[in-house]
């Protein structure tokens, strides 16, 4: 138990905060299924829009981009997603698509992939705290080290080291950050 200003709090293995849920042993696996549930209820709101075949691909895609993907995309520019859980996420995604569309999806949609977006939020996010003074809290959390040394065996998946990936793949690196216009250009990954 921990005690804050004279009140018991009791541990838990996990909570929400600010609609996200957070996981006492760092892990995302509850969030991504419910960011994919969430992909699911917000497609089953257009479902008449998304299913009827007078509504043009173009409109199906405008459509998902702006209700069901903001839903799944919610709170994931923090999270160190696997490659697993980028793969459910991507799977929840095409499926969707496929129900609206039974043709070539990404094209015909002119939507991207699911990744390519998460990627972009998750460094459009980095850039937006790199920006910041280098004493606010959010800048000095991503560089924290903690005492002692990591556990035997393959290392979780850290938030930056999720980041440096990204950067590299994209072919961006820390110091560009700075520039938010250059920043924003070099790791968008528009829709086709």
């Amino acid at each position: 138990m921990v005690r804050l200003q004279g009140i018991e709090i009791k541990k838990v293995e996990d909570f929400k905060y600010l609609g996200s849920t957070v996981q006492s042993n760092g892990e995302c696996g509850k969030e991504v299924k419910k960011r994919v549930q969430a992909g699911w209820n917000g497609w089953r709101k257009v479902s008449g829009v998304m299913c009827d075949k007078r509504v043009s691909a173009r409109m199906k895609g405008k459509v998902y981009k702006t209700v069901v993907r903001p839903a799944m995309l919610y709170g994931l520019e923090t999270v160190a997603l696997r490659k697993r859980q980028e793969a459910e996420l991507e799977v929840a995604e095409t499926k969707m698509l496929r129900f609206s569309l039974n043709e070539y999806i990404r094209g015909t949609a002119h939507v991207r992939c699911f990744g390519d977006k998460v990627r972009e939020a998750r460094l459009r996010w980095f850039g937006h705290v790199q920006r910041r003074d280098s004493e606010h809290i959010g800048r000095r959390m991503l560089r924290l080290e903690l005492p002692g040394r990591r556990p035997r065996g393959r290392p979780k998946r850290r938030f930056m080291d999720v980041v440096k990936e990204d950067m590299k793949l994209v072919g961006v690196r820390e110091e560009e950050a700075e520039d938010r216009v250059r920043w924003r250009q070099m790791i968008h990954c528009g829709d086709p």
